[in-house]
């Protein structure tokens, strides 16, 4: 990508698009399109075409998603499938129609059985059933792998995508109705600090285990891609993670410490646990040369600092 290329940023305000939006600004990117959900609803195909048409963008990051933990995703089913088809097919239509040289869909690790072998390889997709509690998101994701395959396979074009492990950092949603685990852990944690409360309670056993990802790191995955590899390169999509995982009852010890909180932590078994666990296999993305290089600690303090600055 050169550096006056035209790229569309697709949902640059959210946790994903705006780690990208930095990586980019900072590789000195200036022709960015970063128009945003106020002004341009993806669910709408009139108007994602309208816009595609009239800008024709070379490069596309589709990092628009509808998202959120296990409390929203069991609330908002019809939602999450409806918008995230709907915003996937409607970019990466008008993408092929405008002639878009290359497009990167983000994806995610639900995408994958419940119960895969861990860690999972990127051929595991498909081969079970998958958690109930995020399937609707799931279903929609691998509609947009697939949407990208069969592009691809019938137009020749160069759509490449990936799929992130857990992921957090600056600009994550810290609402505790539709946050993920990690978001949702720093603003319980931090509520109880300032409150002075006595416990926290937490969803579920705490026994699963979960990989996390700082997104400034997948920003760096994606980059990386965009600027070496092509479609034929990686085939359907590529793991991105760190390929280590943690306990949530350790996670959360860990939270605690980085929030300095001194109380106790109660867990509420009545909830439910989700996927006992999710480590993805790496060894692809690493073996094209990116590896994650941000800790867990280092990370969760940086992100602990920006929800901080930004005014929790």
């Amino acid at each position: 990508m050169n550096r006056d290329a035209k790229i569309y940023i697709a949902g640059h305000r959210g946790l994903v698009g705006s780690a990208l939006l930095r990586r980019l600004q900072d590789q000195g990117y200036t022709n960015l399109l970063i128009k945003g959900s106020k002004e341009l609803d993806l669910r709408r195909q009139v108007e994602v075409e309208a816009f595609f048409e009239q800008e024709r963008p070379e490069y596309v990051f589709l990092a628009a998603a509808k998202v959120g933990g296990i409390l929203a995703n069991n609330t908002y089913k019809a939602e999450f499938i409806y918008d995230n088809i709907m915003i996937a097919a409607n970019i990466i239509n008008a993408a092929y129609r405008s002639g878009v040289k290359k497009l990167l869909n983000l994806g995610s690790s639900c995408i994958y059985p419940k119960f895969a072998p861990q860690p999972i390889k990127e051929d595991q997709l498909l081969t079970g059933l998958l958690e109930p509690t995020n399937e609707p998101y799931a279903i929609a994701k691998i509609a947009a792998i697939k949407l990208c395959r069969y592009y691809n396979e019938q137009y020749g074009t160069n759509y490449l995508s990936v799929m992130p492990t857990n992921l957090y950092g600056p600009n994550d949603n810290f609402n505790l109705e539709t946050s993920h685990v990690l978001p949702a852990l720093i603003r319980k944690f931090h509520d109880a600090k300032i409150s002075n409360r006595s416990s926290v309670t937490l969803w579920g056993s705490g026994e699963p285990f979960r990989e996390f990802l700082y997104v400034d790191d997948l920003a760096d995955a994606c980059f990386f891609l965009m600027e070496r590899y092509d479609y034929k390169d990686i085939g359907d999509f590529v793991n991105i993670g760190t390929g280590r995982d943690i306990r949530i009852k350790d996670l959360a010890l860990l939270v605690k410490k980085t929030v300095s909180y001194e109380g106790e932590i109660i867990n509420d078994r009545t909830k439910p646990d989700g996927t006992p666990k999710k480590l993805l296999d790496v060894s692809k993305i690493n073996a094209l040369g990116w590896t994650a290089k941000t800790s867990l600690e280092e990370g969760i303090k940086k992100t602990y600092d920006h929800f901080r600055r930004a005014g929790a």
